[in-house]
């Protein structure tokens, strides 16, 4: 592991790459110098050692010194800094759900934020506004224009 990892990992973090790890198996290797120190995936490897592993896939990298640290806070970062599309991330999750409930337990999410995704979805107006007449019951109302709607979001 790197003595130097800025990267902190919580308790709900661990579990959840342990999760991930039984239920997947180690899908990416994580990424050392030539001296075996890591650079990324110190997350998986403390994960693997709290489930008794002895062995874990590695790739050996030519980066060295500074390089090394940069590429180790680049590999965090650029995580960071993508973002969820919660309508989808919701539906992906309620299939999850559906199908075997510990493929949920396994993604990271747990019930309650699934169902405060699917919650959040809930009464968002639709990408397309048909015209009805003006007689026509809705369920929604926007509150700034007063446009009229039924359904939810596909």
């Amino acid at each position: 592991m790197d003595p130097a990892n800025a990267r902190m990992h919580s308790s709900r973090n661990l579990e959840s790459i342990k999760a991930s790890l039984n239920r997947f198996g180690q899908q990416k290797p994580i990424v050392v110098t030539s001296s075996g120190v890591v650079v990324a995936g110190n997350g998986t490897l403390a994960a693997a050692l709290a489930l008794g592993w002895d062995e874990i896939k590695a790739v050996r990298t030519p980066l060295v010194g500074s390089e090394a640290t940069a590429y180790g806070i680049a590999d965090n970062r650029t995580s960071e800094l993508a973002g969820w599309d919660n309508q989808v991330l919701g539906e992906l999750l309620a299939s999850l759900q559906i199908e075997d409930e510990a493929l949920l337990k396994a993604s990271g999410f747990t019930d309650d934020e699934l169902t405060a995704l699917v919650n959040d979805n809930v009464g968002l107006a639709p990408e397309s506004f048909p015209e009805f007449g003006e007689d026509m019951a809705v369920e929604h109302e926007c509150p700034s224009c007063g446009y009229g709607w039924s359904g939810k979001p596909k």
